[in-house]
């Protein structure tokens, strides 16, 4: 039954929420949770209009609430809803930092919604990051007395960063605090880094509305978007109130909604262990989910559990359905095994009715797309390779150009060495590029020249990985998305171009087999967007003959694998492969040795590989399957 709204219930209050404090609401996807947040804004606003009244209201930054921000935006514009009696008041801000900065949060908040709506600037308020820190005190007195000459904050709109910190209320705030200055958390200075640059150029401060301030809002929406968010989801809503997870106070609020996509919520237990709270349909994926799970926590492997152990642990109901626990563990253990198989473009002559892939046509025209120069040697090297010494025809296709995640430094070594070499060829232009990369200042964007360079260079370390497994330079194809070539982190949406250069690639290759990054970290980072634009590219191709005959593998990127449930088909890797592997990876360069964009993550994109397609084959082991050296991991996607 589709969610109309997000109207606040008592968590609890039936048997699949017992285990949460929180009242939460799931969408598939943050579009759609978005655009109810967005509705609910409106409605409030109107209702206020009817009654002459303003309408105060919270606001956050970050990538969270953008699609709210968007949906605003087409509101005012397509409905007329005007928002000239809103009166906003930001939750916070970096200190020290200026008006005018590209990271700054009221250049965020112009830019994202208040320059496209016709709120009056004098309704808007957002903590100064440009007074003098002696005057921080009165300031912050001053703005917590006008949200309540105001009559408080009518609806205030949340995230949640990766330590429970709501605004900028890191762990250890305490419930009664107020706007004030605070000195910001290393994690959250860390997630920051790749809008600044590096975590040396985060402000070590910020003004942020207390968590008394914020808790005093009659309606309080957080958001929380994409599986990097799941786990303080998770203990943000099952977890005991504690300074600690500053975000576990809203536990106490009567009208407060936490709102998530399918990934954010996957660690609460009616997602993740939906048999402890309640009757189960069991599904294939639902039967393998309790399986893996039950291995993990009874430490024994698929084919020595016992009926005890399933009626234990809550899985009497999978038992009485399959009759014996020595029928479902072959089942079981004979899914796992067919996932396994060293020909991801199917073996030739084999029965292939347990096999993963199809054994015809024996020689395969292959399309792997990836959304950065390098995530198709970090993500599924080991299988690019297998496929290209099986004698396929693969093709590689680099979705972004990736010039963001090259460094100055970097930049700056090779326009040097090319003055060196070609002093008279490359000339003035040379000599601008050199001054504009010395002369930069921190959040400055890029000249379309630089970003050339740039992209210059992840090409050609891209081409030498590619040359490196064997491939024809003919077979690497370099799309250049438009929406990536902003010169900035955030990017532009997705447009008809961006699909039309993919479905034309698709049209022109005519793959048996796709493979593409399934990520989904960030909802709204570089590999959901291409994800997005393949999805909708290959939905415009659905007449044409040859894309009935084309599956399509996901893998996941850099950050995480494949839940074991999850996986259709896992590649298994000798030591020599993976030595082959990362030999690719190294080709790379100017994405190792404090690479731009580390992530959470701070192992080298080599290592954290390494160890991720390790860990997949550890699991395998301990279920009672076949010990490999590492294995990589793909989800079949049904289009």
């Amino acid at each position: 039954m589709a969610i109309k709204n997000l109207k606040y219930q008592s968590p609890g209050i039936d048997e699949e929420t017992r285990f949460e404090k929180l009242h939460s609401i799931t969408f598939e996807n943050s579009e759609r949770g978005s655009n109810l947040i967005a509705r609910e804004i409106c409605d409030l606003v109107k209702s206020k209009q009817k009654k002459n009244k303003n309408c105060v209201i919270g606001f956050a930054t970050g990538s969270s609430p953008a699609k709210v921000y968007q949906e605003l935006i087409r509101i005012h514009n397509d409905e007329s809803l005007s928002f000239s009696n809103v009166i906003a008041f930001n939750l916070d801000e970096y200190f020290p930092i200026k008006k005018d900065d590209s990271n700054s949060y009221h250049h965020f908040m112009n830019e994202n919604l208040f320059d496209h709506i016709d709120i009056p600037k004098e309704n808007i308020n957002i903590p100064s990051g440009e007074i003098k820190e002696k005057e921080v005190k009165k300031f912050c007195d001053f703005y917590e007395n006008k949200i309540i000459e105001n009559g408080g904050i009518d609806i205030q709109l949340l995230g949640i960063g990766r330590t429970g910190h709501i605004g900028f209320n890191e762990p250890g705030s305490h419930f009664n605090s107020t706007t004030r200055l605070i000195t910001l958390d290393h994690t959250t200075r860390f997630d920051a880094s790749k809008n600044f640059n590096g975590i040396e150029n985060v402000p070590t401060k910020a003004m942020t509305m207390g968590v008394r301030t914020i808790f005093n809002s009659k309606r309080i929406i957080i958001m929380a978007w994409g599986v990097q968010k799941s786990l303080i989801v998770k203990k943000s809503v099952e977890n005991n109130i504690s300074s600690l997870i500053p975000s576990t106070y809203l536990q106490n609020h009567k009208n407060a909604t936490l709102v998530l996509d399918n990934e954010s919520s996957s660690e609460l237990t009616r997602f993740r262990t939906p048999w402890l709270v309640g009757p189960c349909n069991w599904s294939g994926l639902m039967k393998r989910k309790a399986i893996v799970w039950l291995c993990s926590i009874t430490k024994k492997s698929i084919l020595k559990l016992t009926d005890e152990d399933y009626n234990k642990n809550g899985l009497s109901d999978l038992l009485a359905l399959e009759g014996s626990s020595y029928g479902l563990n072959i089942k079981m253990f004979n899914h796992f095994q067919n996932t396994i198989t060293g020909w991801p473009g199917g073996k030739p002559g084999a029965d292939d009715s347990t096999r993963p892939e199809r054994k015809s046509p024996s020689s395969k025209r292959v399309l792997i797309f990836s959304p950065h120069p390098d995530d198709d040697v970090i993500s599924m090297g080991g299988t690019f390779d297998r496929l290209v010494s099986q004698g396929h025809e693969v093709h590689i296709a680099y979705q972004s150009s990736g010039n963001v995640a090259v460094s100055d430094h970097d930049a700056l070594k090779f326009i040097e060495v090319s003055k060196d070499m070609f002093p008279d060829e490359l000339g003035v232009n040379i000599k601008k590029l050199v001054k504009e990369l010395k002369d930069k200042k921190s959040g400055k964007v890029d000249s379309l020249e630089v970003r050339k360079l740039k992209g210059f260079i992840r090409k050609s370390e891209a081409t030498a990985a590619t040359r490196y497994i064997g491939i024809p330079d003919s077979n690497t194809h370099f799309m250049n998305l438009p929406f990536y070539e902003t010169g900035r982190i955030k990017k532009k949406p997705a447009s008809k171009k961006d699909i039309l250069i993919t479905a034309s690639l698709i049209k022109k290759i005519k793959p048996h087999q796709i493979y593409a990054a399934g990520d989904l970290e960030d909802p709204h980072g570089t590999h959901k967007v291409c994800l997005d634009i393949l999805f909708n590219a290959l939905d415009s191709l659905e007449g044409e003959k040859f894309i009935k005959n084309c599956w399509l593998w996901l893998y996941r990127g850099a950050w995480l694998e494949w839940d074991i449930h999850d996986i259709d088909m896992a590649v298994p890797m000798s030591p020599a492969q993976v030595l082959r592997k990362r030999n690719a990876i190294f080709f790379h360069q100017t994405q190792k040795d404090g690479v731009m964009f580390q992530g959470q993550d701070l192992r080298e994109f080599w290592v954290r590989a390494e160890e991720r397609n390790n860990e997949t084959a550890k699991k395998y082991k301990k279920m009672g399957l076949a010990d490999y050296a590492a294995i990589e991991s793909f989800k079949r996607y049904y289009f």
